[in-house]
């Protein structure tokens, strides 16, 4: 993966991250709800086993999570941490945001 593949796709998870987590921040009338969902949203980019298995086959499910996590490249966890990062500059923004006296919903 080149380097400006690599730029842009960081970019692009963080924006994502931080508008989806934007969104339900405000919404939901909580700070930090997307950084506590995000290793949720991981596990369904990472994996590919179904998500009803960790509950039916979870001796199986989880060495293969836990395979596929350690198998990723260092690229691909810079772009899944600038995706996490997204998601924590949203709870201070929607922080700041409600302590300077703007209410949303």
């Amino acid at each position: 993966m080149g380097i400006i593949q690599v730029f842009v796709l960081s970019v692009l998870f963080f924006i994502l991250f931080f508008g989806i987590g934007f969104i339900l921040n405000m919404l939901l009338r909580s700070t930090w709800v997307m950084a506590v969902v995000f290793p949720i949203v991981v596990v369904f980019i990472v994996d590919d086993v179904s998500f009803t298995s960790y509950f039916s086959q979870p001796g199986e499910a989880f060495p293969a999570l836990w395979d596929d996590l350690n198998s990723l490249q260092a690229v691909d966890m810079f772009i899944l941490l600038t995706g996490f990062a997204g998601t924590i500059v949203s709870g201070i923004v929607i922080n700041i945001l409600r302590k300077k006296g703007y209410q949303m919903f």
